[in-house]
């Protein structure tokens, strides 16, 4: 069985392309037309990568992706012809992992498929024991869980592995750069805004949990997962 995408998208013919495109790379690929007929083919299907377009009848791109989000962890890749920051931003906070601009180079986004896929099997392998445990918070990468004061609380994937990592490594600080490299993966063709979104909307979940540690600024560096010992 070779990888599986499904493509979610209202035009027909970038459908139509992107079977034919991504089956000649040995890809199975199967589309759906709407957003209600993306989430149940999502379901029906289990695909391995989501490509999934914003503007789209019955259900929208970004309710496509928040209920994809409520059952899985599998990469998104949203499609726009915007190529709006805000689009980008509320994707990324919905929990999508990558983000193109219509029209695409289709050897470029062959790349972005292959990089995301590569990252989300890196940590899918990852072993049982990886849990990180400070006061009052507990992060499981092999879950792909958070508990906050014992109690799991809701975050998507990529906020979770940014937490994961920076809390990993207490007290230690990385630039923005670093971060893309080491929870995006090096060949990431995203802006270093990405990182800043994922910090800003991760310190309005752990707000108040503990004073014993918290999400810094490093001014002019970049973040630190910062631990009182």
């Amino acid at each position: 069985m070779g990888t599986k995408i499904l493509v979610v998208d209202d035009d027909q013919n970038i459908c139509d392309l992107l079977r034919l495109y991504f089956e000649n790379e040995g890809y199975e690929v199967k589309s759906a037309n709407d957003g209600a007929e993306g989430v149940s083919y999502f379901k029906m299907y289990e695909p391995d990568l989501v490509l999934l377009d914003i503007m789209l009848p019955k259900k929208d791109g970004w309710q496509v992706c928040r209920e994809i989000r409520e059952v899985s962890s599998k990469p998104v890749i949203m499609i726009t012809a915007k190529g709006d920051v805000f689009d980008k931003v509320l994707g990324l906070e919905l929990g999508a992992d990558d983000f193109v601009v219509k029209p695409f180079d289709m050897k470029e986004l062959s790349a972005r498929i292959k990089a995301v896929l590569r990252r989300y099997s890196a940590h899918d392998t990852q072993s049982e024991d990886e849990v990180v445990k400070f006061e009052n918070i507990e992060i499981s990468l092999q879950k792909y869980e958070l508990k906050l004061n014992g109690k799991p609380v809701d975050i998507p994937p990529k906020e979770l592995e940014l937490l994961y990592f920076l809390a990993s490594n207490f007290n230690r600080v990385f630039t923005r750069d670093q971060l893309l490299d080491k929870v995006w993966g090096f060949d990431y063709l995203g802006d270093s805004r990405t990182v800043d979104v994922h910090v800003k909307r991760l310190r309005e979940k752990l707000e108040g949990v503990s004073d014993k540690w918290s999400l810094k600024t490093v001014w002019g560096v970049g973040y630190k997962f910062e631990h009182i010992q």
